[in-house]
């Protein structure tokens, strides 16, 4: 695969800032809440192969990979306006990515190493968990099922959850509102600029996923309030305050 949204190489680079700005940003955290796909589920692989298949079948033609992955993380449906101004092929791609992604969903999607253990381990000291997704609520459920995690959180919004979408802070807001904190009293945990640039909108402290699929130096760019390589990197951030 030739798109490189992360991966070992970004994993292994060093990074120009530290794990936090500041200590003070973690004070007082009495809520998790979570991007889904590149940051809990490793659906890089998933996302791709459906782009790939849409794209060829809909518009007889090949897009270079870091085209076809440059905007996830927004809604699905914001995604296909890069590829048409057509209403009627928008849909029609957006009808066969779907159909594809649906077939062949569970033997692609993967679960990044680590993310049960962090999930019981942040429950167990008694922090509430949310999922704020670009993805549609049954996608979302199916895809943390497969691994057993569909209850685990309190909470899940979707991209038909609420009416704005991802870099609009408007879910991640949602979210701290469902969990009845503060958006200051929550982290936002995400892979790509729009979860952060979300987080940061709403007041949370964001914590850039470095393991899911775009490079560090396109999530340091949106400022967030803290790194992690690895998710296992999460409750010691935490334990450190």
């Amino acid at each position: 695969m030739s798109v490189e949204f992360g991966g070992d190489a970004a994993v292994e680079a060093a990074s120009p800032f530290s794990a936090c700005s500041s200590e003070d940003s973690l004070a007082g955290t009495r809520g998790v809440l979570f991007d889904l796909d590149g940051t809990l589920l490793d659906t890089e692989r998933l996302i791709l192969v459906s782009f790939r298949h849409a794209v060829e079948a809909v518009l007889g033609k090949s897009i270079p990979d870091e085209l076809l992955m440059a905007k996830v993380g927004q809604p699905l449906t914001v995604q296909m306006w890069d590829f048409t101004d057509d209403q009627a092929v928008h849909d029609e791609l957006l009808g066969t990515y779907r159909t594809y992604n649906e077939r062949v969903h569970d033997d692609l999607i993967r679960i990044f190493p680590g993310v049960a253990d962090v999930l019981a381990e942040l429950r167990g000291r008694g922090l509430d968990l949310g999922v704020v997704t670009s993805k549609r609520h049954e996608a979302a459920l199916r895809g943390l099922a497969v691994f057993g995690l569909d209850r685990s959180f309190d909470f899940l919004v979707g991209s038909d959850d609420w009416p704005t979408h991802k870099p609009d802070p408007g879910p991640v807001a949602h979210g701290c509102d469902l969990l009845g904190l503060r958006p200051e009293e929550c982290l936002y945990v995400g892979d790509s600029p729009f979860d952060i640039q979300a987080g940061n909108g709403a007041g949370c402290t964001t914590v850039a996923a470095l393991w899911g699929m775009f490079p560090e130096a396109v999530l340091e760019a949106e400022g967030p309030d803290c790194v992690c390589r690895t998710i296992d990197e999460l409750p010691k951030l935490l334990a450190e305050v």
